[in-house]
């Protein structure tokens, strides 16, 4: 487990990933967070948390307050750590709950980062183990506290929509076959006989573990992969519509922007901008920084004073 206290005057666009879980409070920023193919604008304390492998980050360019720094508050913490303590110690089980929880990962409701603010000064103790016992009642408020879920089940990693080993054996052979057949037809009939369990079953504990219908999973697997080739390819659209298992153009447009509140071609836009974005940002390697030019300019003025000096 560690903590990290990071204090920056931008948050730069640096498309990354790590096997660790990661919670982070985001305070005086506001711009964009990229978790997965999730693109959203975020505000002050915002508290999201992005599961292992994930590809994410968040984009700044101005804090809230020109006058302070930006501030991240990043939890990173390993799913055996976890597991070990839920293990160990019963008051611990509901971490479990939020391992599940966090697969796609999680924003939690408005008002949870300002009240994780009452946990920073003994989060950034000197002293370890009260860090440690911080971090563990944070995560076990986390647990049971309302929080949206942010990337599509295969967005990007095939993990992502693979069984997370939380559901039932019945429900992870289900998800596995979405996961290998998303692009084809998939009746309920063929998801029941993979399940071993009737129809009417199915659907009431695929609904009651996953949270939301079979239909629904589906369709974010299916904008999940859209999502990933929208960003790692230039195949057109359509081609895009047509590997991701939509039957037609229109129809995946229409679902594609009813899910991410924009059309594939803007979606596709808000990663290769950003990206550029930064590009530009960044200094040539042939060109030096401000300060080093003027460091420079001072001494070659500081050695032409210490020539003309008399001897």
């Amino acid at each position: 487990m560690r903590v990290y206290h990071r204090r920056l005057p931008r948050i730069p666009f640096e498309w990354h990933h790590h096997p660790q879980y990661e919670l982070t409070l985001t305070m005086n920023s506001q711009g964009k967070r990229y978790i997965g193919d999730s693109v959203a604008v975020y505000g002050d304390d915002d508290l999201v948390l992005v599961p292992p492998d994930m590809p994410h980050t968040w984009a700044s360019n101005r804090s809230i307050d020109p006058t302070s720094s930006q501030v991240a508050i990043v939890i990173w913490f390993d799913d055996a750590w976890v597991r070990r303590f839920s293990d160990l110690c019963p008051e611990y089980a509901d971490l479990r709950t939020l391992l599940r929880r966090a697969v796609c990962g999680l924003v939690f409701e408005e008002g949870a980062g300002t009240h994780m603010r009452q946990y920073l000064d003994r989060l950034l103790s000197e002293d370890s183990r009260e860090r440690l016992t911080t971090v563990l009642d944070i995560l076990v408020w986390l647990s049971d506290l309302p929080a949206v879920p942010l990337a599509s089940p295969s967005a990007f990693e095939a993990r992502i929509g693979a069984p997370s080993g939380h559901e039932p054996e019945q429900l992870n052979r289900v998800l596995s076959l979405i996961e290998t057949q998303f692009a084809g037809p998939l009746p309920l009939a063929t998801l029941a006989q993979a399940s071993g369990l009737s129809e009417r079953t199915l659907t009431r504990h695929f609904s009651h573990h996953l949270g939301e219908s079979i239909g629904q999973y589906i369709a974010r697997v299916r904008i999940g992969h859209a999502c990933r080739m929208l960003t790692d390819t230039q195949l057109p659209i359509s081609v895009v519509a047509t590997r991701s298992g939509f039957s037609n153009v229109a129809n995946f447009n229409r679902q594609f922007k009813a899910t991410k509140a924009m059309t594939p071609a803007a979606y596709r836009q808000q990663f290769t901008g950003a990206e550029r974005a930064e590009d530009e940002a960044q200094p040539l390697l042939t060109e030096r920084s401000p300060s080093l030019e003027s460091k420079a300019v001072n001494a070659r003025r500081g050695a032409a004073r210490t020539r003309q000096r008399p001897a």
